[in-house]
C-alpha cells in the first residue's frame, strides 16, 4: 500500500507540475482530473494483483460503490482535488484496509508536502521521512496524539468546506489556535499532536476518511459520529459518512 501510494504520488506530481491539465466535472458536481484517474489506475491494478480476493472500493470507479461488505480495501487516489487544481499542495493519496467496519491499516501520502503517514503491522502509526524509496522504508517516527489542554485547544478545519455550522460548533470550545488544511491531512495533524480536534459538519465519503482514520487510531486518537459520539464505522450504505468529529482522547467533546 505504501509503495502504490508513492507510485501514484509520482504520477500526480508529474501532472501537477505540467503546464496545464484538464478538469472535468462528475455527476455529483465534484471535479476530477487526469491525475485522479492515473493514480486510481496505478493503485487499483496493484491492489488487485496482491489482494485478488479482497473487495476493492475506489472513488473513481462508480461500479465499486454498489458493493456490500464490512471488510475491504478503500481508495481515494487524489483526496483534495480542489487543492490540486488550485496548486495549493494540500492533497493526499489515501489507501486503507477496513476489517469488520474498522479501518485497521492506512497510508496517507502528501506528495507535494513530502509527508508520509502509515500504520505498521503492530497497529502503531508512524511518519516516514526521507526520499520515499519505493521498496525501502526510510526513517520512521512513531506518532502520538497530544495531551490536550481543554483550556486552549488547537482546532483544524477544512480549507475548502468551512461553513457557519462548523464555526458554531468550534465556538463551543476554548480555542487557542486554529489552522485549516485540505484533504485527510487533518486527521494526520491530530495524529502527530499538531492539532487536537477536527469537527466535520459536511458531506464526506468513506474513501475520504478511512486512511486518515486508521492513522489517527494508530496514534491513540478517535473518530466518532457528530450526533451521538458513537464510533464512526465503515461499510455503510453507499459508503457515505455522517458528520463526525476526529479528536485526541483528552478533548472533552461538546454536544452537537
Amino acid at each position: 500500500m505504501r509503495r502504490l501510494a508513492i507510485e501514484a504520488g509520482a504520477k500526480i506530481m508529474e501532472i501537477y507540475n505540467s503546464d496545464d491539465f484538464d478538469v472535468k466535472v462528475k455527476s455529483d458536481d465534484s471535479p476530477v482530473t487526469a491525475a485522479d484517474e492515473a493514480a486510481d489506475a496505478i493503485i487499483s491494478a496493484g491492489l488487485v494483483d496482491v489482494f485478488p480476493d479482497v473487495m476493492l472500493v475506489t472513488e473513481e470507479q462508480a461500479d465499486s460503490h454498489a458493493k456490500k461488505g464490512d471488510t475491504f480495501l478503500i481508495v481515494d487516489p487524489l483526496d483534495g482535488t480542489k487543492e490540486f487544481i488550485h496548486r495549493r499542495g494540500d492533497f493526499t493519496v489515501n489507501i486503507a484496509y477496513v476489517e469488520n467496519g474498522v479501518p485497521q491499516r492506512g497510508v496517507v501520502y502528501a506528495p507535494a508536502k513530502e509527508r508520509m503517514f502509515f500504520t505498521q503491522a503492530d497497529g502503531q502509526a508512524v511518519e516516514e521521512t526521507g526520499d520515499f524509496a519505493l521498496d525501502t522504508i526510510g526513517k520512521t517516527t512513531p506518532i502520538n496524539v497530544a495531551d490536550s489542554n481543554n483550556a486552549g485547544l488547537f482546532i483544524v478545519a477544512s480549507k475548502s468546506h468551512r461553513d457557519q455550522a462548523t464555526d458554531d460548533y468550534i465556538n463551543k470550545y476554548n480555542v487557542k489556535d486554529m489552522k485549516s488544511a485540505g484533504s485527510s491531512l487533518k486527521f494526520c495533524l491530530i495524529a502527530t499532536g499538531e492539532a487536537d480536534i477536527y469537527p466535520r459538519v459536511g458531506r464526506t465519503m468513506e474513501w475520504d476518511t478511512a486512511a486518515g482514520h486508521a492513522v489517527l487510531l494508530g496514534a491513540g486518537g478517535n473518530v466518532v459520529r457528530f450526533d451521538d459520539h458513537s464510533p464512526l464505522t465503515y461499510g455503510k450504505e453507499d459508503f457515505a459518512n455522517p458528520f463526525f468529529i476526529a479528536y485526541a482522547p483528552n478533548v472533552e467533546l461538546k454536544e452537537a
